[in-house]
């Protein structure tokens, strides 16, 4: 295998990774502003607030998204296997 395979082996998987946690990330970042905002103008500060709207909509994600994710890390699991048997 040669020093360019292993490169573009592992942009593949920073891409992979990339792809499979940035609607989490993104959803978890709008609750958070939203509940801060509404935190701000009624001046509650519960820390409980914050991580169960968020637990409940990355919970909704992964509802949503689940399968494609699994889809996903299943193809991109075939890949490197191939590239592994395949020498």
């Amino acid at each position: 295998m040669t020093d360019l395979q292993v490169l573009d082996i592992l942009y593949q998987t920073f891409q992979m990774a990339v792809r499979l946690t940035m609607p989490f990330l993104l959803v978890s970042m709008v609750v958070g502003i939203v509940i801060a905002i509404f935190q701000a103008a009624t001046q509650i500060n519960e820390q409980t607030m914050t991580f169960v709207p968020k637990f409940l909509a990355i919970l909704a994600i992964l509802g949503f998204l689940g399968s494609s994710i699994l889809a996903m890390l299943q193809d991109f699991f075939r890949q490197m296997a191939a590239l592994i048997a395949g020498g």
